[in-house]
């Protein structure tokens, strides 16, 4: 086990109230395996991955409650000089837009040799040797060259490849990619992720997926954690979510995805997302599932575990 959180609790306190963005969030990842973490948007997926490194905004966030446990350390315990080695060594991660990541007034080369710098002992030439070697591996084209180029001189497919170059850097045990396709289109989304794919089964590297592309998933995952409303409703293996899923939830996420030869409407989760400053006393997902009964507006769903390594928080489980 690289990763486990247990009970984690982190919120934002604004002037309309007190957002609970995570509710007591289970969550494990094991060494060597790609973990989806899927759910729509505003359901605190990348809140958990801020969470894991925080880097919660405060003001306004604050984790409030739970453990993070990394390599048996707990990381809500560590010192912030401690969490600054960790962050880039240990636990790297691509964010959603390189555009936005990557400083425009320094060269791609400058930016990838601080980081090796700053974590690794070196001269500048040892770290610019190491930037090179990595943007060969992400098959950046004339790697040397590419060192003194800016971000804006760079397509959008080349700035991620960029930012993958400079998480892997330093070789970390777990790399958090949050929505790492995003702002890319198809055919570059497609390269993307068969280099992260191809980068993992080298360097054996523990990947947290977060995601809210089911296709996605299914390319690239091991285990996959469906999340709703800051909370987790089902867990299981790639298989057991695609072709048993139990939660309302998750049936109602893999009935959207379109079908080839489709001549049926897709279907459609009613609703939007619960407000996370006043949520459902119950279940959360409730009020937009069609089978809901007496109870899930009352009391919280426990979890269950339906089989090895199958588990939901779903009242239609609770014999």
């Amino acid at each position: 086990m690289l990763l486990e959180i247990k009970e984690l609790e982190t919120h934002f306190f604004t002037y309309e109230g007190v957002v609970k963005a995570l509710n007591k969030l289970d969550l494990t990842i094991y060494k060597g395996e790609t973990l989806g973490l899927v759910g729509e948007t505003g359901c605190g997926k990348s809140v958990t991955a801020l969470s894991i490194l925080r880097l919660v905004p405060a003001p306004p966030g604050k984790i409030v409650g739970g453990k993070v446990f990394f390599e048996g350390e707990n990381l809500l315990e560590k010192e912030e000089k401690e969490m600054r080695k960790i962050r880039g060594s240990k636990i790297s991660m691509i964010f959603q837009n390189p555009t936005s990541s990557l400083n425009p007034v320094f060269t791609v080369g400058n930016q990838v040799t601080t980081v090796t710098r700053t974590h690794q002992k070196g001269s500048k030439r040892e770290a610019q040797k190491k930037a090179t070697e990595m943007f060969e591996l992400v098959r950046l084209p004339d790697p040397e060259r590419t060192l003194w180029k800016y971000p804006h001189e760079l397509s959008g497919g080349m700035q991620q490849r960029i930012m993958i170059a400079m998480a892997l850097s330093c070789e970390p045990s777990l790399l958090i990619a949050d929505e790492p396709t995003t702002a890319l289109d198809v055919t570059i989304q497609a390269q993307v992720l068969n280099l992260i794919k191809r980068l993992k089964e080298e360097t054996k590297t523990s990947i947290l997926l977060i995601t809210h592309n089911l296709g996605i998933v299914a390319k690239m995952c091991d285990r996959v954690v469906v999340m709703y409303a800051g909370e987790v409703v089902e867990e299981a293996s790639l298989n057991k979510i695609f072709e048993a899923p139990k939660h309302p939830y998750t049936m109602g996420l893999l009935g959207a995805i379109p079908k080839l030869n489709q001549k049926e409407k897709l279907e459609v989760i009613k609703g939007s997302v619960c407000s996370l400053i006043d949520p459902p006393q119950g279940c959360r997902f409730y009020p937009r599932c069609s089978s809901f009964t007496e109870i899930c507006q009352k009391e919280k769903p426990a979890r269950v575990k339906i089989e090895e390594d199958h588990f939901v928080s779903c009242h239609l489980y609770n014999f």
